[in-house]
């Protein structure tokens, strides 16, 4: 990472009211073995410095908004990719503990070597889908919190994260800007697995001005035994909501 890059993310980093000074050598550390890693893997489709830096670094630490990830924690990080937000957070908190997961394995690989690389401990790769973890006793209802970025609707990111949540635990999910219909459906699916969405925070992305969303639902009991459903199912079907037809290209 020059120069440029480094004064962009403290810049972008101040804006979160962060100091990253002392964790600047880890996050160039990150960008190398990022861009090491995603000439032979093919991991993230975002290749220049600015990127990487403001859309990856900086979109991650924006899920400390607020305060739900402060403390010592146990934290899943679903469908992490290459490994965010679990690494910017990780290196910035280092007392939350974090399992990473995705069902894609060149990526656990990638954010297992990369953990060892940045010699964080805390980080626990795993391979596997939502749908399987949350039906096994080693996982569900085992964490505090489970972070997500834009990976899916809201109602299927409540059926997917609620049953890994202990009571009164959060889900904290990055979004863009959300249309309202989805959000009537994901306060409907939060109420049927048990949770409640209690926070709904629009801002844009620092520097960039792109729209976001974080979002934060709490685990008010437990969840049906039904839930989730089989893999693949809450994404085909999702629980009151209907996805707008895609615009022809």
């Amino acid at each position: 990472m020059n120069r440029d890059g480094l004064d962009l993310l403290q810049r972008g980093a101040a804006l979160l009211e962060l100091d990253l000074t002392a964790q600047l050598p880890a996050f160039e550390h990150l960008f190398s073995l990022l861009q090491a890693g995603n000439e032979r893997l093919n991991l993230t489709a975002l290749k220049t410095e600015e990127d990487i830096v403001l859309k990856h670094f900086v979109d991650s630490l924006t899920c400390l908004r607020g305060g739900y990830l402060e403390g010592e924690l146990k934290v899943l990080d679903l469908g992490t990719g290459a490994g965010f937000p679990t690494f910017p957070l990780a290196l910035v908190r280092p007392n939350l503990h974090f399992t990473a997961v995705d069902s894609i394995r060149k990526k656990i690989d990638f954010v297992r070597d990369t953990a060892t690389q940045l010699s964080l401990p805390q980080v626990t790769p795993l391979v596997g889908r939502a749908e399987m973890l949350g039906r096994s006793p080693d996982h569900r209802e085992r964490y505090d919190r489970v972070v997500v970025r834009a990976v899916a609707s809201l109602p299927v990111l409540a059926e997917l994260a609620l049953p890994l949540l202990r009571e009164g635990g959060l889900l904290v999910a990055q979004k863009g800007a959300i249309t309202a219909e989805e959000l009537n459906a994901g306060r409907r699916a939060a109420g049927e697995v048990r949770g409640k969405v209690q926070v709904v925070d629009p801002f844009d992305l620092p520097i960039l001005g792109d729209a976001r969303t974080l979002i934060v639902i709490e685990k008010l009991g437990p969840t049906p035994s039904k839930y989730p459903r089989r893999a693949g199912v809450p994404t085909a079907q999702p629980l009151f909501w209907t996805p707008p037809p895609r615009t022809a290209r």
